[in-house]
């Protein structure tokens, strides 16, 4: 993998200057002008999907970084479903579904992720620090580091660094300039915002 906190960035949307467009409705999904690269046959199934993708976009980040092949957002969709990462019914989606997801990356590109569902912050901090990274569960507001969010989780970022009680992270929602690609957040920022869980990426073997 890349150096700590050097990881590549991938957003959810296929166009990430325009995520802050997308975020307040004066851009629909639909009229992302690069909506064909992530694979979707359509602008209306890339704009279901684009908003659910976060883990996705976070396993790109991780492929890219390890010098693997990185597929289209439509084609890790198709895998995650296929494997019970995703669970479909109708209009609905279940997931990122923890277990499921790190079983097939497991086989699928030889990444041991480990599963924590009680993931405290300052192990999360001390696997960063020795350039872990770790798919964190946070709030969306998150991008919005100096707000309040309402709750914990519904969210995942890559957490690639710490020092000095200092976390950087790439977020695939975050906002063009200020917390997409190499953000940093004071632990205590970053708590306010942390489900305590998440996936701690093991280097490939």
């Amino acid at each position: 993998m890349s150096r700590p906190g050097a990881f590549p960035y991938y957003s959810q949307w296929e166009s990430p200057e325009l995520v802050a467009e997308f975020l307040d409705g004066s851009l629909a999904a639909e009229q992302d002008p690069r909506w064909a690269w992530s694979g979707a046959r359509t602008p209306a199934e890339y704009a279901f999907w684009c908003r659910r993708v976060c883990g996705l976009a976070c396993l790109k980040m991780i492929l890219a970084a390890s010098g693997l092949s990185v597929p289209p957002t439509m084609r890790l969709v198709d895998g995650a479903v296929a494997h019970g990462a995703y669970i479909v019914d109708g209009d609905q989606v279940q997931g990122l579904i923890y277990r499921p997801f790190a079983q097939w990356i497991g086989r699928q590109y030889g990444i041991a992720a480990e599963v924590r569902p009680d993931l405290a912050l300052p192990v999360l901090a001390s696997e960063a620090a020795a350039g872990i990274p770790v798919i964190a569960s946070v709030h969306p507001w998150i991008r919005w580091p100096e707000r309040t969010p309402p709750a914990r989780g519904g969210h995942l970022v890559l957490v690639s660094a710490a020092d000095g009680g200092v976390l950087t992270l790439n977020n695939p929602s975050g906002l063009p300039g200020a917390s997409q690609q190499g953000a940093q957040l004071t632990v205590a920022e970053f708590a306010r915002f942390f489900a305590g869980r998440g996936i701690v990426i093991r280097p490939r073997n």
